[in-house]
């Protein structure tokens, strides 16, 4: 399979290059769009434990322009992400936020930026794209939880031609992460070699009734780890509310080398979450089986109810119970939305050490509905983390952010 993603990526580009100017103008044009995002973001985490606090303000800017198809039966289309990243406050002490990028003497970046660029192709319910992505499945989810997002090089393909089923494959072979302009191979998180590889998956969606769904993908870090996911997703009206089941399942375990050790881990984690007009309560729980935690593409995200704002709760036999309470507060004032939840892991082992932490995270968002300033966000967000094998954190973090349409 990689071989074929590899030389499609280079068909692909050659056939984009190829077209003439005439058959580029019906639809390539005609349905594109272009999308300016804003980010200024304060970022301050505190160390209970006598570390220094690692605090940094920075402004980003999100480029998006998406082409529409070239007409035909294949239809042919560009993409370019072009993002940036300011410095407005950062020290040698207070560095290392994941926002900029940090120099050899300590200090963070004034300023950096990266272009990528995505090559796609439509042909009836299939889609190609070739380039710089921003995978979001179960089995690697790119983090955008800084100042800009992570982004992969690779190709993948979808396709939508058989009814209630979404069919889905593909192939990554680098990664920037958030704060960086290098590319380089992907591995997992907490390894320290210096050989990476690259990760390939396949997966697929099924609606078997318009209220419940399953997914199933499986993906391999080439000589690091394999992995497997089951998902279902169930809907049911209950009293003047509606109850959202949220059942998830991974079994992982190592591949070829082995290269970051053994890897032995199952995951279980549900979450149940009732909602009424416009409040939601859910109640969730989480329990990781076998010898190691389970393994994650290094900062992307887990696709876990557990993904908190400091911590993960995935260490090995860890038990996690999570409470969680969302309200929209649109009746008071339109625009502003609020949502707390809480963890408690116990029982975990991390490298010989009990395992036991709980997090606490409060979110308070408001988005301008009206006005010349419409679309403009403000979102507070304050974590707290306690744990007996991490640093304890006080963690806040204050965004504005507006969304421009270019046309």
């Amino acid at each position: 399979m990689r071989e074929f993603f590899i030389r499609g990526k280079w068909v692909s580009a050659g056939l984009l290059a190829s077209l003439s100017p005439a058959l580029m103008a019906e639809g390539f044009w005609e349905d594109s769009h272009g999308r300016l995002t804003l980010r200024n973001f304060y970022f301050n985490d505190g160390y209970r434990d006598g570390g220094e606090d690692r605090k940094e303000w920075a402004q980003g800017f999100l480029l998006n322009l998406q082409s529409g198809y070239t007409e035909g039966t294949v239809g042919f289309g560009l993409d370019a992400l072009g993002l940036a990243g300011v410095r407005l406050d950062s020290s040698p002490t207070h560095a290392g936020t994941g926002l900029l990028p940090v120099h050899d003497d300590g200090h963070a970046a004034s300023e950096f930026s990266s272009l990528g660029v995505t090559a796609k192709m439509r042909w009836g319910d299939a889609l190609v794209k070739t380039g710089t992505l921003l995978p979001k499945i179960p089995l690697l989810v790119h983090n955008d939880g800084r100042l800009l997002p992570q982004t992969f090089q690779g190709t993948q393909l979808e396709y939508t031609g058989i009814r209630n089923l979404y069919l889905h494959t593909g192939h990554l072979d680098k990664f920037k992460l958030r704060n960086s302009t290098d590319s380089v191979d992907i591995y997992p998180q907490g390894y320290s070699g210096k050989k990476g590889t690259d990760f390939d998956f396949a997966g697929a969606t099924y609606a078997f009734t318009p209220t419940l769904s399953g997914t199933w993908y499986y993906g391999q870090m080439r000589e690091f780890y394999r992995q497997q996911f089951f998902g279902l997703v169930h809907k049911q009206p209950l009293g003047s509310g509606t109850l959202t089941s949220d059942l998830r399942y991974f079994i992982s375990g190592e591949a070829g080398e082995a290269r970051n050790g053994p890897v032995d881990a199952d995951m279980f984690s549900g979450l149940f979450t009732y909602r009424v007009g416009p409040q939601a309560l859910g109640v969730g729980y989480q329990k990781v089986t076998g010898e190691t935690a389970l393994p994650y593409a290094s900062v992307s995200t887990v696709y876990s109810f557990s993904n908190a704002g400091v911590g993960k709760f995935i260490q090995a036999g860890e038990q996690t119970w999570m409470l969680r309470y969302d309200y929209d507060l649109a009746a008071v004032l339109p625009g502003l939305s609020f949502m707390t939840r809480y963890y408690k892991g116990q029982n975990g082992d991390y490298r010989g050490r009990e395992a036991r932490e709980w997090e606490s995270d409060t979110n308070l968002r408001y988005v301008i509905q009206d006005s010349t300033l419409k679309g403009l966000g403000v979102e507070l967000r304050k974590a707290t983390y306690r744990s007996t094998y991490a640093s304890d954190r006080d963690n806040y973090r204050l965004y504005l952010t507006y969304d421009l349409a270019l046309w």
